[in-house]
Formats: C-alpha cells, structure tokens, sequence
C-alpha cells in the first residue's frame, strides 16, 4: 500500500454515562482490529497487583502530576470521586498518532471538551479525532444498569444526575450510538470507525 492510500490514523474517542458500555467498546475493538491500541492513560492511584506501568496505567506520584500539569503535558485530566487523578497525557496520544498508528480511548464529557480544544491548535489531532457518544436506548435502561453494579440507592442517584447532564452533551459529538445490545453497539462503532478509516 503506497504513502497516499494508507488509511488515515483515527483518535477514536467515546464518552457517555457510567454504564453506557463505552469502556467494554473500546476494548473489544482494540481485540478485534489490527493497528489500533487503547491509549494509556495516567493516574495517581496505587498501583493494583498484576499491573504493569506503562502498560494498564502511567502511575504518577502526586507530585509527579503536579508537574505533569505545570508544564502543560495533559491533553485532559479530571479528579474521580474526589480522591485519585487521571489523565490523559498528550505525548502519549500524538506520538503514535505520528507514527500512523490508530487510538482509542473512553473518557468522560469534560475530557472530551477538554481534546477538542486541544484539536484546534494541533493539526494532527484536528485531522484524527472523532468522536462518539454512547447512551442507553432509555432512562429506564440506564437507571436499570446502574442499579445492577451493587451500588447504593445514594450513589444511583448521583450517577444518574451525572448521566443526565451528559446526556444533553450528545448533540455535540460527531456520532452517537443508542445501545441495544453488545453485538449491535460493536456493529456500530465499527461502522464508524471505518468511516474514520477512510477519510482522508
């Protein structure tokens, strides 16, 4: 395949509530797709036995992301639940964009605010990035979702105003997909994902 034909590399970025799916998503098109990887994201949470830096998880000091921070190096990065940071680092997004290799990564609303702006002074991001929105078909299916992780009714609650206000953020995503089921969301992001593909 000569330079000119060689398919685009796409930054595939997929957000929407807890419970949407978008995480088992990106990881079945990771194991299902030739050239492309899940971006490895950093964190300031302990590292869990069976992890390998650099490979589940950039692992950073507090400190380590302070600096991180201070010199510009997050394309997004958000505080979950109030205690452990993560972050997307640009380094490890736009190096292997650079090198054609495609990437996926799940990430929440703000963060995905956070790469478009990022994408209006970065060509290559501009020319890669697609996003896309994952939803429950219905309220009723995502309360029924998060009710079935074991949480408390407090936390249920939370989630769903959370999920709520990112609900009204889906108009803003370049495509969107209402889950009906594993096999059918798949057929859709691959469907989009080879629309991505072949822009040029």
């Amino acid at each position: 395949m000569s330079e000119h034909s060689a398919p685009t590399p796409v930054l595939l970025v997929l957000a929407g509530p807890a419970g949407s799916g978008k995480t088992t998503l990106s990881e079945r098109l990771v194991a299902e797709r030739e050239g492309v990887e899940r971006v490895v994201t950093a964190t300031t949470r302990p590292m869990r036995p069976g992890e390998v830096n650099g490979v589940h998880y950039h692992f950073l000091s507090e400190a380590q992301f302070d600096e991180a921070l201070a010199r510009g190096e997050f394309l997004e990065w958000a505080c979950v639940h109030g205690r452990y940071r993560y972050g997307t680092l640009r380094r490890a997004v736009v190096d292997r964009l650079a090198a054609g290799m495609s990437l996926v990564i799940a990430i929440d609303v703000q963060g995905v605010r956070s790469v478009r702006a990022a994408a209006e002074a970065d060509d290559l991001l501009q020319r890669t990035l697609t996003t896309v929105f994952v939803a429950p078909a219905t309220i009723d299916e995502l309360r029924a979702r998060l009710g079935g992780r074991g949480d408390g009714e407090a936390e249920i609650e939370r989630r769903m105003q959370t999920a709520l206000a990112e609900l009204a953020e889906a108009p803003s995503f370049q495509y969107r997909i209402a889950s009906r089921g594993r096999d059918e969301d798949f057929a859709a992001l691959l469907s989009i994902w080879e629309a991505a593909r072949s822009r040029r």
